[in-house]
């Protein structure tokens, strides 16, 4: 069977409707999220826990809109059909980075209530703090955060503008661009993501460090984003044009690609376990010590059976991969324990093994994931959903149909 490649892969008026409804929903809920918050700071005078709730919850909406971008460029190197279907969402992703570095601004203010190291006199009684601070200064950490942005937002901006001109004039030209620039691409993202990990996260708590910490974010990214295009690709498969594009075999695709992310990142986290725990440093123990007892005990096993062990139990199933509602459901899953996985990363740096769960580390990823989603949505309706001269087109429209 062929597919018909007169599909018209504009927004149909069905899906636009059910986008506005998606849109104002996440719109009500990101409102209400952010208003708590809001609450809390003002009305409620809890700066410390503001700003520590909405810095993990910045850290999984970053991976939503940085995340895409890493898979867009990664299609460009590698081809496929694979990576045709998810274009279009990855670009509306990449595309939603203003609003992701206005999101940034209270970080940005609240640099005092997170970092020991904006503090000249905690910096001058800590050996090692006085040692980093060369690199470990407001001035340095806002120019580095300011390239991270600069980097992304362009290559943003490059790829949805050179993939507006393949539309426009076909793959000639604007193809070999964006190929070219993938592969620089990648290796910015991949060095951005680890050196934006180091300074929002490890900086912390500046006495512990880890070589592997870097690609635990990358890979938490790359899951991140898969699975979040997953579960959008099962929604807009409900209606045209994506129903009649979507077939069985691309969430096979996408779904090894997730299974392949989940032993990865299992792989990561056990090896920077494993030669930390063995080297038995009183530099580096304590970072686990304090996210492996108490409560955080618990939440580290369930990272183990629910981040890892069901995860890969049910996406070995060729026929769940195939499934488009089951993948779905193991996708959103997936979101929800990488959610639970930055918050066990990134809360004890304040409390130590006292677990602590405040009513902010829920209205925190409410509001910016809601905001975050309306616009996203905003964005995926203003263009085709399908590039409509890919070279890989029609390989992605047959897949699965031959």
């Amino acid at each position: 069977m062929t597919a018909q490649t007169s599909v018209d892969f504009r927004v149909s008026d069905g899906l636009r409707s059910d986008l506005g409804r998606w849109r104002t929903r996440a719109l009500i809920v990101g409102v209400i999220g952010m208003l708590a918050m809001a609450a809390g700071l003002l009305v409620f005078h809890q700066p410390f826990q503001f700003y520590q709730s909405y810095l993990w919850a910045f850290l999984f909406v970053l991976g939503l809109a940085v995340g895409p971008l890493a898979w867009l460029m990664l299609q460009y190197l590698t081809g496929g059909a694979w990576g045709v279907v998810i274009r279009r969402p990855a670009e509306a992703a990449a595309r939603t980075l203003p609003l992701v570095l206005v999101l940034f601004l209270p970080i940005i203010i609240g640099i005092p209530n997170l970092y020991p190291w904006a503090h000249p006199a905690v910096v001058a009684a800590d050996r090692v703090l006085t040692h980093q601070a060369p690199y470990l200064n407001y001035r340095f950490f806002l120019l580095r955060a300011l390239v991270y942005f600069f980097g992304w937002m362009f290559l943003s901006y490059y790829f949805n503008r050179w993939s507006l001109v393949e539309d426009r004039d076909g793959p000639a030209k604007a193809h070999g661009k964006m190929s070219f620039l993938a592969g620089p691409g990648v290796i910015f993202w991949s060095l951005s993501v680890t050196f934006m990990s180091i300074d929002w996260v490890l900086s912390l708590h500046s006495q512990w460090f880890s070589t592997m910490f870097g690609l635990l974010f990358m890979v938490g990214q790359g899951l991140t984003s898969m699975a979040f295009l997953i579960a959008l690709l099962v929604a807009l498969q409900a209606r045209a044009p994506m129903s009649q594009v979507l077939t069985k075999r691309h969430f096979h695709d996408l779904g090894k690609l997730m299974f392949a992310l989940t032993m990865v990142w299992a792989y990561f986290s056990y090896s920077q376990f494993l030669i930390i725990w063995t080297g038995n440093l009183p530099e580096e123990i304590p970072w686990y010590l304090s996210r492996t007892n108490g409560g955080w005990g618990y939440i580290a096993m369930g990272l183990v059976l629910f981040h890892f062990a069901l995860p890969f139990s049910l996406l070995l199933s060729r026929d769940l991969k195939r499934n488009a509602k089951l993948l779905r459901n193991v996708a959103i899953f997936v979101l929800f324990m990488r959610m639970v996985d930055l918050f066990w990363q990134v809360t004890p740096y304040f409390y130590g093994s006292a677990f602590h769960l405040s009513w902010m580390d829920i209205a925190a990823p409410a509001g910016l994931i809601g905001i975050w989603l309306a616009y996203f949505f905003i964005q995926l309706e203003k263009r085709p959903l399908m590039p409509l001269h890919e070279p890989n087109l029609e390989e992605a429209l047959n897949h699965g149909r031959e």
